[in-house]
């Protein structure tokens, strides 16, 4: 029952692999040794210690939670319900480009769905899903905050406003 839903929160892919774990390299390590110096708790530091295992492996996997979570003494729990609260930390590998289209109220009534629906179809996508080619990862997300400026694309860090299809299809063009 757990393989009918990709989102399943009991799907065995969200549980870590006993026979795997991850640590970050130096360089990240020494990163993290400098963000613990910014905050007044181990805690306070979670949100960029995520921001960091993401741009080390891309993307939050189950390992990565426990492996967070055992350096600022902090559950895996407590760790995975930060994780899985924001929809800037990816709980699965994403494409180079990680195309986030807005679905809630202002953009959709600006035709987001349209957005949506054309990019899945033009890139041969599954909703949620990633280009044979590595390429695009494409998702609809709850919210990104720029209702003024409906409807809005975020790829990767950087938000793209006032869109519709045809600028959706140049800024493909572009990326690809």
């Amino acid at each position: 029952m757990a393989d009918l839903h990709p989102d399943n929160p009991y799907a065995p892919d969200r549980f870590p692999d006993p026979n795997k774990s991850v640590e970050f390299p130096r360089e990240a390590k020494e990163r993290f040794e400098w963000i613990l110096t910014r905050y007044p708790t181990r805690e306070a530091a979670l949100l960029p210690t995520l921001h960091l295992a993401q741009e080390v492996w891309g993307w939050i996997s189950p390992e990565a939670v426990i492996y967070v979570g055992s350096l600022l003494d902090l559950s895996p729990a407590t760790v995975f319900g930060v994780v899985s609260f924001y929809n800037m930390y990816n709980q699965k590998p994403v494409g180079k480009y990680h195309l986030q289209v807005c679905t809630n109220l202002s953009c959709m009534v600006n035709r987001a769905y349209d957005i949506y629906e054309h990019l899945c179809d033009r890139l041969d996508v599954k909703p949620g899903g990633t280009t044979k080619d590595g390429m695009f990862t494409v998702i609809d997300v709850e919210c990104l905050g720029s209702c003024d400026t409906a409807p809005v694309v975020q790829i990767n860090n950087d938000y793209h406003e006032n869109m519709n299809v045809e600028k959706m299809d140049a800024l493909l063009s572009r990326l690809r």
